[in-house]
């Protein structure tokens, strides 16, 4: 059973839920936005699923709900953010503030974000620098869920890659946000909240066999998109997002999901690019020119679009959230 809230009761329920948590106000609405955002978008995974772990998170102190990112410009193209240990959407709520205008000023900028936590939907990240003009990349590396290929041992997390870019008069920016599992692993928390099983093709138990049970899948590895391929993308997110950061590597951190153990230090880098600049003054009808091309062609969406008119559904209708997941968040005091 499902009931339908408001957007602006849902934000209130979570930011009110974050603060009797020991979450601050304003880190509170920052963890609000993102999560109801995600819900919207029905990224559930990403979700009001994530309160009752965030929240219990806080409470224990493995993330620090009172942080104030930090920001340095270690070079003229570049940001450095330490999240402090707290959450990552105040840090990117902090990225926004001044990277769009360094990469329009300079043509392209960077900005590295360490000591973080769970980056969430990253496709709303790359969106906010699109709906500016710039074509945005961001890496985030994660808790070690998949192996190394060849290998049994969690090494890489699912290590999301996000791209998100203008494209004129074809419409909405172009959004591309994906998992290098095989599914992200959001998915197979949810499966374990709801007690059912998941497909034999998402996740290997410890000793490495295909599961369909949710909780070996959390004890064992994910399987990686594309076999060897998405593999090699892993350890390349690993490098970018936690490697040039200085951000802690996905096996030498804590889980997303539970309360146990330090702050799981995690890091984020995201690249955002004037296309005037790379492209020259009529790029953007370049890129309106492809978009159309592509959509022309019947059953074919671009990628961002689904997302985006959930979300103005959500806004004009309200949200639905499921009556166990509405009662977990209200025990949460």
């Amino acid at each position: 059973m499902t009931m339908k809230i408001s957007l602006s009761d849902a934000h209130a329920l979570v930011r009110d839920t974050m603060m009797r948590c020991n979450v601050s106000q304003a880190n509170a609405a920052s963890v609000a936005t993102a999560l109801v955002t995600a819900e919207a978008s029905g990224q559930g995974g990403h979700g009001f699923r994530r309160v009752p772990a965030y929240s219990a998170q806080a409470r224990a102190g493995k993330v620090d709900g009172h942080a104030t990112p930090v920001l340095e410009r270690t070079a003229p193209g570049v940001l450095r953010i330490d999240a402090q240990y707290g959450f990552a959407y105040p840090a990117l709520d902090l990225m926004m503030d001044h990277l769009p205008d360094m990469a329009q000023r300079q043509g392209i900028a960077i900005a590295a974000i360490y000591k973080s936590h769970h980056a969430g939907v990253m496709g709303l990240t790359v969106e906010r620098l699109a709906e500016q003009g710039l074509a945005a990349m961001m890496f985030a590396n994660a808790p070690a869920a998949m192996a190394a290929w060849g290998g049994r041992r969690p090494m890489f997390g699912t290590n999301p890659i996000a791209f998100g870019i203008p494209v004129g008069d074809a419409g909405d920016p172009i959004i591309i946000d994906l998992a290098l599992s095989k599914v992200a692993r959001g998915k197979i928390m949810a499966a374990k909240q709801k007690g059912v099983e998941i497909p034999d093709d998402w996740a290997f138990d410890p000793e490495g066999n295909p599961t369909t049970d949710p909780v070996k899948a959390l004890d064992g590895t994910m399987v990686p998109a594309g076999g060897v391929k998405g593999a090699a993308l892993a350890m390349m997110v690993e490098l970018l997002a936690a490697g040039l950061t200085g951000a802690q590597f996905g096996h030498q951190s804590s889980s997303l999901f539970d309360d146990k153990g330090k702050p799981p230090a995690l890091g984020q880098m995201i690249i955002a690019i004037d296309p005037v600049a790379t492209g020259g003054a009529g790029v953007v009808d370049h890129l309106a020119a492809i978009a159309n091309e592509i959509a022309s062609e019947e059953g074919v969406r671009l990628p961002g679009r689904r997302g985006k008119l959930a979300r103005l559904e959500a806004e004009a209708e309200g949200i639905e959230i499921e009556d166990d997941v509405m009662a977990a968040i209200k025990a949460i005091i």
